[in-house]
């Protein structure tokens, strides 16, 4: 097909054509009923578009005036199909010229194309009689050549292919005569060709038949029956050939449109006229009925002025002997404003970013009103207070436009109403409301609930259980506002913190990944990273300050005396001690804090309960009573040191006392320490001798094998050595005042041979797990004095008098008088009548290594001076000095109580000490008690 240009008028084409406007549009010619998917004609190629372009810029058709649509357009290859089955009868009826009508869009940017396609008939429907049979009446007098006029045949079609010819059965009375109407159609009247006798025949039956011009031809027939009767010689002729009314849309049923009339001169039967639609349409007849006898046309549909805008209908009137006429009845249809105005969405966007710019296009409307006039001018607003805007485009087209910046943290969601009022009186109006959802953008960070977050642990906490949680919220939508946590990496006494915490990314629940220990640190801070999922990713920090709550997991450490096991410490006690005198001190400490290193003295068991009395803070053993000659020489003590915790936890340890005046008196003191136990132990004993007995033939046995295997091989150095324990420090404890003393990693015990019980001699070891063996090397660790350590026992003389020199001195505090000192040993007394404190109060804070050093020298300093207040049988001879040599577990060197006496060098090592005998130190209550054994032997 080719395009021709035209400028003013169309041609008729028998094929399918496309023409152009003076403006451009398009107008195509489709014959009725043709196959949907049928081609009309190529858009893109007529109007010169790219096809590739008609999908990008949202090509469609829009129909005008009609909400069916028969014609579609195929994106991909440009052409214009048809998509629906086109009856040019139904649409337009009896109209000769009948067409569709519609408009091409397309965006970006907007073009709008006019687009008509002429429906040309075909012969589909075939010539119709109202009647099934037609009677007429004719007088026998009636003269040769007279005229009766017959009932037209209706076609639907148009054109060529309505009714061209009507025909008659063969015949001997009667020819059949086709005249043409002044309206173009055709009509037949049946001529008397051979005069009628009624004493003949009666009643004719004559066959009529209406044939069309289409290819090939369509038919229709009608019987006509016609009876012979007397003479009638005037036709009912209307007053009026053409009755021309209007009638308004809507209109009731009922309502009368217009009264035809016609007149017959004749009289009687002959005389009386009846009416009837001798030509009518289909839909004509749903709404319009006539009154044969008043000839009263009425309403008894619908109409409806956009349906169809004017009805021609023509009218019989027959007088009783069938003399008949016609005239025209044109009816047409006011417009009423009955037809709100239709918004229609041509193009629109759901969804536009937050940080669209003013201005943007977010869709396109078109505006309908089918009515006509200036009920079809339409005004169209937009509700207030939102941010957008119609901007007019062309033809009843308005743009959605946006006023303002968006915030999908303020307004997510718009509910746009769009109202179009007419111009109509009264003016109908209609709305509509587009839904338009604001996107996302990842403008906001993650914000944390708090400024900063405090948790508090108790130590010994399970690994894994919750310290804290951290919330952070973000106000965008779905990953832009989805927030993920982690931890700022960072060191906890220089340990990286993951070792110590971890924290759910999901959630924001911080774990502890082992168990704190709040001697070891108290606090620390972390900081906690909230960050988004959006792109790029926004995030925030915030501080959480962990805090480590003391729990009561120490128990109380036994300074002095010795725990029970590591020595066997007897204190003498003058028998003219006095009541109140201080007899010893019981000195412990708690690695604990707070109320938790609260220590309490109390004694849960004695040989003789009313003797002895304890400080319950202080530790101090005083006498209760004046000790009597009736009083047992071995007193034995069992103190009980406890702590304030919850639960509280407590140790216990042996106080053996012996009073004597005179050393010679004292009787073995092996025996003191299981008098008061042997019997409970009786079933204990038994076991155990059997156990030894099964020992030591095992050991011998072993003894043996082994002499066997090795023969040649040297003795050992030492045999029977027996070791006898230092001075117990608690393990827990290190060097953090710079008081000198050796770290828990270093305790110290003397090994000495089986002879050596009377001497004061030390011989300086390591005491650990790892005690080296002969000939061992000690590896030097930063900080250590390594010279003092990197030796072995061969060589100890080199080195033991250079070690000795890297003690440090006593720290000052040891001069300080008793009601100074810290530590427990300087506690003030209660208030009178307070007891055990349960509470918070002025208790002392847990001691240091020095403290408890100091509380040593307090405790052997408040022996000493109870001296003045035992009476004259109270010899400082019987009396232990701790004052005189107080041994640093580990050290080379003693303190002294003294301040002007400066730090004691330790014995000189074996290899250099002379052949003479050394003199003699001050002798200690252990010291006393062998030399009593060794006189008494």
């Amino acid at each position: 097909m080719k395009p021709v240009f035209i400028s003013c008028c169309y041609f008729f084409l028998t094929c399918v054509i496309f023409l152009h406007t003076c403006e451009g549009d398009l107008t195509y010619s489709l014959p009725e009923e043709m196959k949907r998917g049928y081609v009309v004609g190529n858009l893109a190629k007529d109007l010169g578009l790219d096809v590739k372009g008609l999908s990008h810029r949202d090509a469609r058709l829009d129909t005008e005036g009609n909400d069916k649509r028969f014609c579609d357009i195929n994106l991909s290859t440009g052409d214009l199909v048809v998509a629906d089955r086109i009856d040019r009868e139904e649409l337009c009826g009896s109209t000769p010229s009948c067409s569709l009508k519609y408009e091409l869009v397309l965006e970006n940017p907007l073009e709008l194309h006019r687009i008509t396609i002429q429906i040309q008939d075909i012969n589909d429907n075939s010539p119709r009689f109202r009647k099934e049979d037609i009677s007429l009446e004719i007088r026998e007098s009636a003269a040769k050549g007279a005229r009766f006029l017959l009932p037209e045949a209706h076609d639907s079609d148009v054109g060529r292919n309505d009714i061209q010819s009507y025909s008659l059965e063969k015949n001997d009375y009667f020819t059949l005569n086709v005249r043409s109407n002044s309206y173009g159609g055709k009509h037949s009247e049946l001529v008397l060709d051979k005069e009628l006798d009624r004493e003949q025949q009666q009643q004719l039956s004559l066959l009529l038949t209406a044939t069309d011009g289409g290819s090939p031809p369509r038919s229709g027939t009608v019987v006509i029956y016609v009876t012979v009767l007397d003479a009638n010689d005037n036709v009912p002729a209307f007053i009026q050939p053409i009755y021309e009314v209007s009638l308004p849309e809507n209109s009731p049923l009922g309502t009368v449109v217009v009264t035809v009339s016609a007149t017959d001169a004749d009289e009687g039967p002959n005389g009386d006229v009846s009416y009837e639609f001798s030509h009518i349409s289909d839909k004509a007849a749903e709404l319009f009925s006539i009154d044969s006898i008043s000839g009263e046309i009425k309403v008894i549909g619908s109409i409806d002025y956009e349906e169809q805008k004017k009805y021609e209908l023509r009218v019989q009137a027959k007088d009783g002997a069938g003399l008949a006429s016609t005239a025209n009845v044109l009816i047409n249809i006011q417009d009423a404003n009955d037809n709100a105005p239709v918004i229609l969405l041509k193009s629109f966007k759901n969804s536009v970013l937050e940080n669209t710019t003013p201005g943007t296009e977010v869709g396109i409307i078109n505006v309908q009103d089918k009515d006509s006039g200036e009920n079809r001018q339409i005004r169209c607003t937009i509700q207030q207070n939102v941010p957008f805007k119609l901007v007019p485009s062309i033809k009843n087209y308005y743009s959605i436009v946006t006023t303002a910046e968006l915030d999908r943290e303020n307004i997510a969601d718009y509910n746009v109403t769009l109202i179009a009022t007419d111009e109509g009186n009264p003016p109908l109006s209609s709305s509509k409301i587009i839904h338009l959802s604001v996107s996302d953008v990842n403008d906001n960070p993650p914000v944390f609930i708090e400024q900063s977050y405090s948790a508090y642990v108790s130590e010994n906490n399970k690994p894994g259980s919750s310290v804290c949680a951290v919330t952070a919220r973000d106000p965008d939508w779905r990953q832009n506002g989805t927030v993920f946590y982690s931890l700022l990496p960072s060191e906890v006494n220089g340990v990286p913190l993951s070792s110590y915490l971890s924290i759910n990314g999901d959630t924001g629940v911080i774990h502890a990944v082992r168990a704190f220990d709040y001697e070891q640190f108290r606090s620390f801070k972390v900081q906690v990273v909230a960050r988004d999922n959006g792109s790029p990713p926004l995030s925030s920090n915030v501080t959480v300050s962990v805090f480590i709550t003391d729990e009561n997991d120490n128990s109380p450490q036994i300074l002095y005396p010795t725990p029970e096991g590591n020595s066997f410490m007897t204190e003498m006690v003058p028998k003219a001690a006095l009541s109140g005198s201080l007899l010893s001190k019981v000195i412990a400490v708690d690695a604990d804090s707070g109320q938790n290193a609260w220590l309490s003295y109390q004694i849960v068991k004695s040989t003789d309960p009313g003797l002895f009395t304890i400080g319950v803070h202080s530790g101090e053993i005083r006498a209760q009573r004046d000790i009597s000659e009736s009083d047992s020489m071995k007193q034995n003590l069992v103190i009980s040191v406890k702590d304030n915790g919850q639960p509280s936890l407590s140790t216990t340890c042996a106080v053996y006392l012996l009073i004597s005046d005179n050393l010679a008196e004292v009787p073995e003191l092996k025996d003191m320490s299981y008098e008061e136990n042997s019997s409970k132990l009786t079933s204990y004993l038994i076991i155990a001798l059997v156990s030894v007995s099964t020992f030591f033939l095992t050991f011998i046995i072993l003894i043996i094998a082994v002499r066997l295997c090795h023969r040649r091989k040297p003795r050992l150095l030492f045999d029977g050595a027996v070791a006898i324990p230092s001075a117990y420090l608690p393990p827990n404890y290190a060097d953090v005042d710079g008081t000198g003393t050796l770290r828990s990693t270093y305790n110290y015990d003397a090994y000495m041979t089986t002879g050596s019980r009377t001497s004061d001699f030390k011989f300086v070891t390591s005491y650990n797990d790892n005690t080296l063996p002969s000939g061992a090397t000690l590896k030097r660790s930063p900080g250590d004095n390594s010279e003092c350590l990197n030796f072995t026992s061969l060589d100890f003389t080199e080195n033991a008098s250079k070690c000795s020199t890297l003690q440090k001195p006593p720290n000052n505090d040891w001069r300080l008088p008793p009601n100074q000192r810290p530590g427990p040993s300087g506690a003030g007394p209660l208030p009178e009548g307070a007891g055990v404190v349960a509470g918070t109060g002025p208790w002392p804070n847990p001691p240091t290594e020095a403290e408890q050093l100091q509380a040593l020298m307090a405790g052997a300093n408040a022996v000493s001076e109870a001296t003045a207040t035992m009476g004259p049988r109270y010899n400082a001879q019987y009396v232990p000095d701790y004052r005189q040599n107080v041994y640093i577990p580990g050290s080379t060197a003693t303190l002294t109580a003294n301040p002007q006496q400066p730090p004691q060098q330790a014995l000189p090592p074996p290899q250099a000490m002379p052949p003479t005998d050394a003199p003699k130190a001050a002798q200690t209550p252990a010291s006393k008690k062998k030399s009593t054994k060794k006189d008494k032997k």
